[in-house]
């Protein structure tokens, strides 16, 4: 079963990838959700796409219970013996006059949000946001949270969610959209028919001329200097240096947070991919997701409010082979990102897309997060049998869409190197909900808790010894691992090394 989805998948995205052996079963973590089996397939596809890559005959291997532990990465993360805690304090479920909705209040502005729809004061408790939530329907709050600019989603149960137009868009997108983009022209192929035109990006510091004209000022020398270094712009290789491990050489430009973005080119760096992580001092993190989805990569700050910082990055892409993002849709496009502009000023590059509810339908530029998605698409109302929300055992439409993601850029790496030209790469952890309640249920409720001492390791870092899981999987018969710990953000320079 989990072969022939892994199969499918790859022909979906037009390669063949490498034999899969796996062992093990569900159920593996507590839940009607074939949780194991979708991590199995999800992990199962980046490595035999990886192993595909090396060319070398090489056979993939995953196991259900690792791959489904790895989903719980996060939760076995540990600071010099201390576990790091991931959710504020306002983030959570709260009871409604009609139902559930949850709140996602991690970061900052967002839970200003929150309290500025609920009619709170700043400082407010959670005995606060409980008591405003109980008189107010839970899509009243869901709407006006999110109008204010905050993260919020109603429990909805499966057929309400599929009733509603934002499920239908979603299921009516493959799990993970390869398409080729075209030239100067700015038309996209699919399925070998030129397809233009599209959304007019909205907000960005800048107007869209303006940004396009300082991008054709500087990439003829951007594209000079990433000839100069090695990078083989437009070549199509993406070889430059590949040694034993399939990703060496590979560049990876990594612009995303919590979680599934970071989760995705962590799994690239597991392999060999020189990633670098671009953030920026004024944009709110949770330092425990940081920590734990850096390992193996470097980190640098550029503030793309300024023009250097827009230089800085047309530097590096000018030198990427795999651009990663999880912006909501249209901002990147709003500042000259946007995969045509990178196909401008990179031939060759692979951008991978990466939001909460796709980029079609009425929630297509809707912030989102797993727990939030959980809660939309009738996950979590399944979980708690409607009573109460109860999610999966695991982030797991984080970990899924990472994994995924992963699979999708090593899968035009293939393709880029057979056909050349360059790719992009569209998922959402909304499309991962759809395509994990279609893979059914399992007698799993009451599955005891794995042991997972055997997955463990250790390893130093600037911020104490940090006890971990390894990343599942195997390629002819090797692990991957994690060249280096996880670095202070923005401890390096914005540059390729």
């Amino acid at each position: 079963m989990i072969q022939d989805h892994v199969r499918e998948l790859a022909a979906e995205l037009g390669i063949t990838v490498s034999p899969l052996r796996v062992s093990g079963d569900d159920p593996v973590l507590p839940s009607v959700f074939r949780v194991g089996t979708a991590a199995a397939i999800a992990v199962g596809a980046a490595t035999a796409a990886v192993a595909a890559l090396r060319g070398d005959g090489s056979e993939a291997a995953v196991d259900v219970r690792e791959a489904a532990v790895a989903f719980r990465d996060e939760r076995h993360l540990r600071i010099d013996g201390v576990a790091v805690d991931m959710w504020a304090p306002l983030s959570g479920d709260y009871r409604t006059a009609d139902g559930w909705v949850r709140l996602h209040c991690n970061f900052d502005h967002h839970r200003d949000a929150a309290l500025a729809a609920l009619a709170l004061p700043a400082g407010a408790d959670t005995d606060a946001v409980a008591g405003a939530c109980a008189g107010r329907g839970a899509v009243d709050i869901e709407e006006a949270v999110t109008a204010a600019g905050g993260c919020a989603a109603a429990m909805r149960d499966r057929a309400g969610w599929r009733r509603h137009p934002q499920s239908r868009a979603v299921a009516a997108s493959p799990l993970v959209r390869l398409t080729r983009i075209a030239g100067p022209d700015g038309g996209e192929m699919r399925d070998g028919a030129a397809v233009r035109g599209g959304a007019r990006p909205e907000g960005g510091t800048e107007t869209q001329a303006e940004t396009r004209a300082e991008t054709r000022a500087e990439t003829r020398a951007e594209r000079r200097a990433g000839a100069r270094d090695g990078s083989g712009v437009g070549d199509g290789s993406g070889a430059r240096n590949r040694g034993e491990r399939a990703l060496e050489g590979v560049r990876v430009l990594d612009l995303t947070r919590v979680l599934s973005g970071p989760y995705a080119t962590r799994v690239l760096a597991s392999y060999g991919a020189r990633v670098l992580r671009v953030g920026a001092g004024h944009l709110p993190e949770v330092p425990g997701a940081v920590i734990g989805s850096a390992f193996g990569k470097r980190s640098c700050h550029l503030d793309l409010r300024t023009r250097e910082g827009r230089a800085g990055l047309r530097a590096l892409v000018a030198g990427a082979d795999v651009f990663v993002q999880s912006y909501r849709p249209g901002a990147l496009e709003a500042l000259g990102f946007g995969h045509r502009e990178l196909a401008g000023i990179r031939p060759g590059i692979v951008c991978v897309d990466i939001s909460a509810y796709g980029r079609q339908g009425p929630w297509a530029g809707r912030r989102g997060f797993d727990s939030l998605v959980q809660m939309a698409c009738g996950i979590a109302h399944e979980g708690g049998d409607g009573s109460r929300p109860c999610p999966l055992p695991a982030q797991v439409l984080d970990h899924a869409t990472g994994y995924l993601a992963a699979f999708g850029a090593v899968a035009a790496l293939i393709r880029r190197s057979a056909e050349g030209g360059s790719w992009r790469v569209e998922l959402s952890l909304a499309r991962t909900a759809h395509w994990l309640d279609g893979l059914g249920r399992v007698d799993g409720a009451a599955t005891p808790e794995p042991d997972v001492t055997d997955l463990l390791q250790e390893t130093e870092s600037v911020f104490g010894r940090l006890t971990g899981l390894r990343p599942p999987g195997t390629v002819g018969g090797r692990s991957p691992y994690w060249s280096s710990p996880p670095p202070r953000q923005g401890e390096h320079p914005p540059a390729w090394w």
